[in-house]
C-alpha cells in the first residue's frame, strides 16, 4: 500500500520559544502525517542551530482566529490606556 503524498498530509503550524524569549512565536508551517512526525520535522527545520528550547505543533485546522475588523472595533488604544490609568487610580492626564 502506498503512503499518502506529502501534499495530502495535514498542515501543521509551528511555534518555537527561543532561549531568551518568554513566549512561543509562530515560525512557519509544514505538512506531516501526525503530531509526532510534525514535531520531528519542526525540530529539523526550525531549530537547527539549537536556538529553540520549546516547540509546539498545532494542526492548522484547529486554529481559530478572530476577525481583526469585526472584533472589538469600538475599543481604541486610548481606551485601554484610560482603563489602565483608572485601575491605578490616576486621571488620564497624569498617565501621559
Amino acid at each position: 500500500m502506498n503512503a499518502p503524498a506529502l501534499k495530502e498530509w495535514p498542515l501543521w503550524e509551528v511555534f518555537v520559544r527561543s532561549k531568551q524569549g518568554l513566549e512561543h512565536k509562530h515560525c512557519g508551517s509544514l505538512h506531516a502525517s501526525d503530531a509526532r512526525h510534525a514535531l520531528q520535522m519542526a525540530r529539523d527545520v526550525y531549530t537547527r542551530r539549537q536556538e529553540g528550547v520549546s516547540i509546539w505543533v498545532v494542526p492548522s485546522a484547529s486554529i481559530t482566529a478572530a476577525n481583526p475588523f469585526g472584533f472589538c472595533t469600538r475599543i481604541q488604544p486610548c481606551d485601554s490606556a484610560r482603563l489602565a490609568c483608572a485601575n491605578r487610580g490616576r486621571s488620564m492626564v497624569s498617565c501621559m
